[in-house]
């Protein structure tokens, strides 16, 4: 008779997850500061994963979220059968937003209260003018989400990419040039997860499982009026979420 295999505790399945978390912080910012002071230049390809990967010694997956976290920002980008490269960039003293900081849950009530006035609206035209294939990208967006939350892995590029499938399906690339120029800070459970040092819970997780179900249907079926409310609650939901998360931040209460 053998023994079954340990299961994790979930305070270590969090600690794992923080440990992940810095990681690909490292990774992202040793990188991130090369292309910024001009080390790797625009048009330079970047090392290979396999290269990255001994000369940070982290796994491969921590190396594909730390590009992944760059592409979001538009400092590189993946060329099919080629490799990563640098992209041209403006000067980060020009850049908008440069002020943001994600560990302060008030800087991310107003990036909510900001998204709410573009994306609710950006629902609704996706809704009137989304092409099938359009429509069919945002539900693999979204399976990707759900597959990723399930699996208790981070989810943040993907979701970052559904709300960029929505804005692709309003048929303006304006809309997808301003949530680009947003990035990954964008999507407020970044806060959350460098506020309290943990993954977010399951309960949220599937509440906004349940939201970005209820946007897709909405556009799916043509319903402008239901894509617009359907965004409204889930983005208006979050205010509230992070409105009480602040309340007890300064409280200094814990949920």
């Amino acid at each position: 008779m053998t023994d079954a295999p340990p299961t994790d505790s979930p305070e270590t399945s969090r600690t794992r997850r923080r440990a992940t978390r810095t990681l690909v912080e490292t990774v992202r910012e040793g990188l991130r500061t090369e292309i910024l002071s001009g080390k790797v230049k625009p048009g330079d390809k970047i090392a290979s994963e396999a290269q990255l990967t001994e000369r940070f010694g982290v796994s491969r997956t921590v190396v594909r979220e730390a590009i992944a976290s760059l592409r979001a920002d538009g400092l590189v980008e993946a060329r099919q059968g080629a490799g990563v490269f640098v992209l041209s960039f403006a000067p980060p003293s020009s850049q908008p937003f440069e002020n943001l900081d994600v560990e302060k849950i008030s800087h991310m009530i107003e990036m909510l209260e900001l998204r709410s006035a573009v994306e609710i609206e950006a629902a609704a035209l996706a809704a009137a003018r989304r092409s099938a294939a359009q429509e069919e990208e945002i539900m693999q967006r979204l399976l990707t989400v759900e597959a990723l939350t399930a699996e208790g892995r981070p989810a943040v590029q993907a979701d970052l990419e559904l709300h960029l499938a929505i804005a692709d399906a309003t048929n303006n690339r304006r809309f997808r040039d301003f949530l680009q120029m947003l990035g990954r800070n964008m999507i407020p459970r970044t806060a959350v997860q460098q506020t309290e040092g943990e993954a977010a819970p399951p309960a949220y997780m599937a509440q906004i499982s349940a939201e970005h179900r209820a946007i897709f249907d909405a556009i799916a079926a043509r319903d402008e009026d239901g894509a617009r409310e359907a965004m409204r609650t889930h983005l208006k939901g979050s205010l509230q979420r992070y409105r009480a998360l602040l309340r007890r931040s300064e409280s200094g209460s814990h949920p």
